[in-house]
Parts: structure tokens; C-alpha cells; sequence
């Protein structure tokens, strides 16, 4: 049986967003529904009426009215979204313009910096401005290069306000790996900094700046914002390099207005990257519409976030996440933006910024879960924590024993928001509600207009058996098509070669008939099938972190023998040995928690755990490496250099 760890009271229910959407729903089409799954059946059985509220509930704002919420359902992939509207982005995230508290920016060591509605607006037009005075036109393409703080968030409303495409890599990924993202999709003007901060060290990032600039011939113009290095750096190394400063100076002109580009809804606003670990990443082009009205959905609904709400997420620019949060304007909350190591100077160091900022919703990873947890923090007891009213997490999935750790040792009455999505549509399949418990180890719905399934092999809804992520129907958030795929081929691939007009998403998951909860058990590519039993990679890691010696897990599939063995890969936490003793204990937890078959053949020591840029652990890159198959970007993972180690290991393991 599930284990219910939090169930909202009835005054949170009560003044939920969620709630009064459904009092919205109801009236407006003279419906009685009083409980969560009774709109989430109703979002997907009726998605065109659903959207529309939505639209109408977030006040979406256009200069024209659509003709249809989408022409043609059945078109998967294909479908026109809101046809006829024309609308900004932007425009919709700067609504507010006043002097609460738009964005609050702290880095390691450098002094906080606030910047209010008012001054996010004077701030933008300024830099409107200037990329209109620098030739950017509608559709051409603005690239960041920049850490988490106030200028990226500035550049990209600004380039999204003109109907230019933004596009962008965290400062704490090289140039040539930059290159591979952005260069594809020839940006005019690129965004830098000259340095950021990281456990306590600063980084020049002029030397990158300029060899992307290099790298990139369509570069026309290269502004450079002041962060940790020196404010006078010279810049002739960087071609066509102007200073933030420079770039603005003259074109703020006071609190002049914004001439908001109105452009469709599918007009393409954002470009992602996929996070794969072989070839160039794909650029998944999506629309301003889409990425706007799903991720206010979230977040006012699902978050329930409001303008009394500070959020803040620990995460970079290279992660959707980072495009999420700043959705957070168009609710009109107060943003925190953190750059730096999450555990500099120590571990307390994100909970003195929570309890100091009095956050109210909070984002994180399950591997950060799991590492306070591991390291025997208990935020509760050492800081106050009386504003915080949801912790959000998402990046990998989290064990039922970490969703317990967040009641026990950070807060009793918190809503824990676990969420599951991705890249491929900058938002989330799914989520939770503050409108319903909590249970140990599972999401606890799925997102509305979501029409998410659990398939068998045969591509038949399950309930509480594992089984493929599906999604049956288009959702506005929908990539518009990749870049350079001009036929479609690549996106079909990537989505729909498995189940004919059913989006498959790549993770393996068990809906739980009785509770609606969705637990996620890793990716299906890396699904383990020891004598053809399908394993859940996340099975071996929620029950192998459990043991404190043990900071961090990967599990892999290794053909041998004409079968399939485990092999086990542990990162110990600091002072800790692998010993035999140790061994056996994952060995006896293993067998006893989850089944004999989940005991690997082989457990081995190794320095670190390879993850992506987006937080997710990479079973695919190792499993490819010990089978003689390469990989080739490298730069896709947010510490490359883990692999150098399992190289080591790949003679040995083919041998024994």
C-alpha cells in the first residue's frame, strides 16, 4: 500500500488556484466537479474547451482573438494550436510593472541584488532598443552564454519581445560544446559575462566568449555583461564585443514603451536542446503560444503560485527549468536566481538563502535530496522555514525514502511537488496538485490537458504494472518541428517511431489505480532486462541510496554470456571504503526490498556518477562504453570527465 505522507487541509484546498479553476470550469460550462480527477478526465476528454479556459482563466493577452483553440487533433504530430491569435511572449510575462519585487539575484559570495517590475520593464525596452538598433529583426536568432542572474532573464524577454528566437548554454559548458548547441542554429547576436563564481573561485569567460563568438559566423554583434571579473576588461579579443552598458546607453530614453512584436501563437520564441549522448544535440524549436500557456498552467495551477510567492530554483540556463522559472513573472511573484554550487560553503548554504528570502516554493533535484539527506541535515531544526509552502523537484526520480526525509527533516506541512516532463515540450507530463495527498514515492498526477497513458509492450493501457510514458494527444507545449529537419524524420523518430500517432517519451513508469500517483522508474532505453525481466533503473538506486555510505548509484545492463548481468556502480560518501561488508549489505537490501533478480553480478567503486546538463543520470554512455560503442558528446554531460574512469574499468569488465 502506498504511504500517504501529506494530505492538504481543507482552508489550503479551499484558497488553492486549482480550486477556483474548477469553480471557473464549472460555471462556465454548468459542470459539478468537486475533486481533482474529475477535471483531469475532463481536460482530456474535451481538450479544445479546456485550453480555452485556461487561456481565459490566466488572461492571456492578444491584440487578436484566435478562431479555433486547434485545428485538427488527429494531425499528432502537427496540430495548429490557437490559430489566428497574435499575442507576445514577453508581453504577457512583463504584465506587471510596478514596484513589488521582480527578481532577487545572489551569487556565492557577491552582494544580493533586487530588481523591481518597473525596473525589469525600463530594463528591457532598454535592451529592445538596442537589439532593434543592431538590425535583430522578427525570426532571427539571440543566443546566452551567461550564468543563472538578472541580465539573461533581461536578454531573453527582450529578444522574445521582437519576435527573435532565444536560445541559450550555461558559462559552465566549453566553447566548443556551446558551438555544438547554439552554432546550429546561427544566432546574430550573442549574450556573454565576463566571469562567474564557483565554490568560491571565479572563471573567466571572456576566452570562451570569444572562441564561441569564433565559432559562430553569424555573430554579428557580442554584448558582454559585468559579473565577477573586471568591469574595464578589454574586449578586442572578442569580436564585434560591446560592454552591457555600452550596448543600452541611449536607448532607455526614460520609461518608454515596449513595441511588443504580435506574432502567432506557433511563432517559434525558444530553442532547447536535447540532452543525448551521441551526435550534435537536437534543437527542439518551440513556440512563444505554447511554452506561455502550459507553463502558467503549471505554475499557477499545478504550483499555485500567486504574487505573494517568492520561487526559487536551483538550476542554470542550459536547463528547461531555467525557461519555467521565468514564467514565474507572468504570476507575478518575485523570482530568486541563484549562480553558484549549491553546497558552498556547506551544505546550509541554499537554507540560509531560503529562510533570508522567505522562499515560498522551492526547486530542486532528487540528487540534492539525497545528498542533504545522506550528509544528515535536518533543515528544520536549523532554520526557519515558516514561509515555505511547496518544495518542487524534479531531474531524475526520487525515492520513496527521500519524499519521506522531506516531511521528516525539512517540513511537516510543506506540498512536495514532485514533476516529470522534459526538454522535448519545456514542461511537465506529470505533476502534482495542492488539492491532493501526497504518497511516498509517486508524482501525484498527471498534468491537465495531458492525455498521458501507461502502455504495455503491446502498446495496451496498464494500471499498476510497469510500462511506457505515452502521451495520446497533442499539447500546445509540442516542439513545432527540430531544426534542420526539414521532412520531419528526425522528430517522428525521436517520438512516434514506436506507437503510430502516440507520443512516446522515453520513461518507464506504473500508474497507480488507487492513489493516481505516477511513479517513474528512469529511462526506458535504460531499462534493465536480466533473463528478460524488465528492471526499473531507479528500483536499484531508490533502495541502494538508502544506505548512508552510499552518496550516489548507477545501474546498467551488460550483455555477457548470451544473457544480460547487473553491473553496479556506487560513488561512497566521503571517509567510506567499498568493503566486502559493504557489499553485502547492498547485496541484503536489494534481495529483501526489492527481489533477488535487482542484485547485481558486479558492484564497483567509482569517483563519480556521469549526469547530464538537465540533472539526469546517463546509464546510456556507460552501457555504451563497455560495449565497444562510442560516445560522442561528451559535452552533453555536465561532468564529462566521469567517463575517463569508466574507460579504465572497460577492459576489465569485458573480461570478468
Amino acid at each position: 500500500m502506498a504511504t500517504k505522507l501529506w494530505q492538504p487541509s481543507a482552508e489550503r484546498i479551499a484558497a488553492a488556484n486549482m480550486t477556483r479553476f474548477m469553480s471557473f470550469v464549472n460555471e462556465r460550462h454548468g459542470l459539478r466537479f468537486g475533486a481533482y480527477p474529475e477535471l483531469y478526465r475532463w481536460s482530456v476528454d474535451d481538450i479544445p474547451a479546456f485550453w480555452a479556459a485556461v487561456w481565459d482563466f490566466l488572461e492571456i493577452r492578444a491584440s487578436m482573438p484566435y478562431t479555433a483553440v486547434v485545428d485538427d487533433l488527429t494531425r499528432f504530430p502537427g496540430a495548429e494550436w490557437f490559430p489566428g491569435a497574435r499575442l507576445n511572449m514577453a508581453e504577457n510575462l512583463l504584465r506587471y510593472r510596478d514596484d513589488r519585487l521582480a527578481y532577487v539575484f545572489k551569487g556565492e559570495t557577491t552582494p544580493t541584488r533586487t530588481m523591481t517590475y518597473a525596473e525589469l520593464y525600463r530594463e528591457v525596452a532598454a535592451i529592445v532598443a538596442a537589439l532593434r538598433s543592431a538590425g535583430v529583426r522578427p525570426g532571427d536568432r539571440v543566443a546566452g552564454y551567461m550564468p543563472n542572474m538578472i541580465e539573461t532573464a533581461v536578454a531573453m524577454l527582450a529578444t522574445v519581445a521582437i519576435g527573435a528566437v532565444w536560445s541559450s548554454c550555461a558559462t559552465d559548458i566549453g566553447a566548443a560544446a556551446a558551438a555544438d548547441r547554439l552554432g546550429q542554429i546561427e544566432p546574430v547576436v550573442l549574450f556573454g559575462v565576463d566571469a562567474y563564481l564557483y565554490k568560491g573561485k571565479t572563471f573567466d569567460c571572456l576566452s570562451n566568449t570569444a572562441a564561441l563568438a569564433g565559432a559562430m559566423p553569424s555573430v554579428r554583434t557580442v554584448v558582454v555583461a559585468h559579473y565577477a571579473g573586471d568591469p574595464e576588461a578589454e574586449l578586442s579579443a572578442v569580436r564585434g564585443g560591446v560592454r552591457w552598458d555600452d550596448f543600452r546607453a541611449g536607448t532607455s530614453g526614460g520609461a518608454a514603451d515596449i513595441d511588443f512584436a504580435q506574432v502567432s501563437f506557433s511563432h517559434p520564441s525558444v530553442v532547447m536542446f536535447s540532452s543525448g549522448t551521441t551526435g550534435k544535440p537536437k534543437c527542439l524549436v518551440q513556440s512563444g503560444g505554447g511554452i506561455l500557456l502550459n507553463q502558467l498552467k503549471e505554475l499557477v495551477l499545478h504550483a499555485d503560485l500567486t504574487r505573494d510567492d517568492t520561487i526559487f530554483y536551483v538550476t542554470t540556463a542550459s536547463w528547461m527549468m531555467w525557461n519555467w522559472l521565468q514564467s514565474s513573472l507572468g504570476a507575478g511573484a518575485t523570482i530568486l536566481l541563484y549562480d553558484g554550487n549549491p553546497a558552498f560553503p556547506d551544505m546550509d548554504a541554499l537554507w540560509r538563502l531560503i529562510e533570508d528570502a522567505k522562499v515560498t516554493v522551492f526547486g530542486t533535484s532528487a540528487s540534492y535530496i539525497h545528498a542533504i539527506k545522506a550528509a544528515g541535515l535536518v533543515p528544520k531544526d536549523q532554520h526557519d522555514l515558516t514561509a515555505l509552502k511547496e518544495i518542487c523537484q524534479t531531474g531524475s526520480a526520487l525515492s520513496p525514502e527521500g519524499f519521506a526525509y522531506v516531511y521528516e527533516g525539512i517540513k511537516a506541512d510543506v506540498h512536495f511537488n514532485s514533476l516529470s516532463g522534459g526538454t522535448d515540450i519545456n514542461g511537465c507530463f506529470a505533476i502534482g496538485s495542492p488539492t491532493i495527498p501526497v504518497y511516498a514515492g509517486a508524482l501525484q498526477c498527471a498534468g491537465l490537458g495531458m492525455k498521458i497513458e501507461c502502455y504495455d509492450a503491446a502498446g495496451r493501457p496498464v494500471r499498476d504494472r510497469e510500462g511506457e510514458l505515452v502521451c495520446e494527444a497533442p499539447a500546445p507545449p509540442m516542439p513545432l518541428y527540430f531544426w534542420d529537419d526539414p521532412d520531419g524524420k528526425r522528430y517522428h523518430d525521436a517520438y512516434f517511431d514506436v506507437y503510430p500517432g502516440v507520443w512516446r517519451h522515453g520513461d518507464y513508469v506504473m500508474f497507480d489505480s488507487q492513489t493516481g500517483g505516477i511513479t517513474f522508474f528512469g529511462r526506458s532505453d535504460a531499462v534493465l532486462k536480466p533473463s528478460g525481466v524488465r528492471i526499473g533503473t531507479a528500483e536499484i538506486y531508490n533502495q541502494v541510496e538508502h544506505l548512508p555510505q552510499i552518496a550516489d548509484s548507477l545501474a546498467i545492463g551488460q550483455d555477457w554470456q548470451g544473457d544480460q548481468r547487473i553491473l553496479l556502480f556506487v560513488k561512497l560518501a566521503e571517509g567510506e571504503e567499498l568493503t566486502d561488508e559493504l557489499k553485502a549489505a547492498v547485496v541484503k537490501q536489494l534481495k529483501e526490498k526489492a527481489s533477488p533478480r535487482h542484485v547485481p553480478a558486479k558492484i564497483v567503486a567509482v569517483p563519480d556518477i556521469p549526469y547530464t546538463l538537465n540533472m539526469k543520470k546517463v546509464e546510456t554512455a556507460v552501457t555504451n562504453l563497455l560495449h565497444g560503442r562510442p560516445v560522442t558528446n561528451r559535452d552533453a554531460l555536465a561532468n564529462p570527465e566521469s567517463l575517463d574512469y569508466f574507460e579504465g574499468l572497460v577492459a576489465e569488465l569485458q573480461r570478468s
